[in-house]
C-alpha cells in the first residue's frame, strides 16, 4: 500500500508574531527604551517590517542579550524562511534536529524552518544557551550566503585588535561580515567576538545585512 505523504505547514502569521524574545506585541508604537541607543532608527525599521518586535508594546530592551532560539527566529524571520514547499512522512519535532530542543517551546517552529533551509546550525545547539556576537554573526552570514543570490567576491581580510579572540571555525564568517560592511568595529577598533550579542546589537546586524542583499543582487540566470 502506498503510503500517503502528510503536507505539514507552519502558518506565516505564527511565525511572524514571534518576536526574538519568545514573545509577540504588535509594532504599534516606537519603543520607548531606545530614544538614546544608536541603532534607534535601525530598530525601528526593522519593527515596521514586523522583523523585530518588543518584550513589551513599549520596551524593545536593547541592552538585553539573545539566546540562540531568539537569534534563529530572527534570521528565519529577516530572511523569510519557510517549509511551505516541503512534504514530510511524518509531523516534524524540533527535537528531530536539535536533541536539546524543546517541541512545546516557543521557538520549535523556528528551528524546524532552519534545519530544513540548511542554514548551518549544530545538531548539538541549545537554544537556550545566549550567543555570542561571533556566533551570531557566523549563522547570519551562513544563511545570508545559503539563501540569498549575491555576487561571489573575493575578500581581502580585515585586521582588528581583536582577532586572535576569534574563534577559529567563525572566522571566515567574521571577516566577510566585516568586509561588506554588515559587521563593524567598535571605536576602539575591535569587534569584540566574545560578548554576548544584544538585541540592538543583532538588529545592527539584520538590518545591515538585508541592506547589502537589496544593493547587492546578482544578476537572475534569465
Amino acid at each position: 500500500m502506498t503510503s500517503k505523504f502528510k503536507l505539514v505547514t507552519l502558518a506565516a502569521t505564527a511565525v511572524l508574531t514571534l518576536s526574538i524574545a519568545g514573545q509577540s506585541f504588535a509594532a504599534t508604537t516606537t519603543f520607548t527604551d531606545i530614544a538614546n541607543v544608536s541603532a534607534k532608527d535601525k530598530i525601528i525599521s526593522l519593527q515596521d517590517k514586523g522583523l523585530v518586535q518588543g518584550v513589551s508594546k513599549e520596551r524593545y530592551f536593547p541592552d538585553a542579550t539573545l539566546t540562540a532560539a531568539q537569534g534563529i527566529q530572527l534570521i528565519v524571520n529577516a530572511l523569510d524562511l519557510n517549509i511551505d514547499t516541503l512534504r514530510f512522512l511524518k509531523e516534524p519535532h524540533a527535537t528531530d534536529y536539535f536533541p536539546k530542543a524543546d517541541d512545546a517551546a516557543w521557538y520549535a517552529n523556528a528551528l524546524i524552518i532552519a534545519a530544513n533551509n540548511d542554514i548551518g546550525l549544530p545538531n548539538d545547539l541549545d537554544p537556550n544557551l545566549t550567543w555570542t556576537k561571533e556566533e551570531f554573526t557566523h549563522q547570519l552570514i551562513l544563511a545570508i550566503e545559503k539563501h540569498s543570490n549575491l555576487p561571489m567576491i573575493k575578500i581581502i581580510p580585515m585586521e582588528f585588535n581583536d582577532q586572535d579572540e576569534l574563534t577559529v571555525s567563525y572566522e571566515g564568517s567574521v571577516q566577510r561580515a566585516l568586509v561588506l560592511k554588515i559587521a563593524e568595529l567598535d571605536q576602539a577598533g575591535n569587534f569584540n567576538p566574545t560578548d554576548e550579542i544584544t538585541r540592538a546589537d543583532a538588529a545592527v546586524l539584520i538590518y545591515n545585512a538585508l541592506a547589502y542583499i537589496d544593493e547587492h543582487q546578482a544578476p537572475s540566470a534569465e
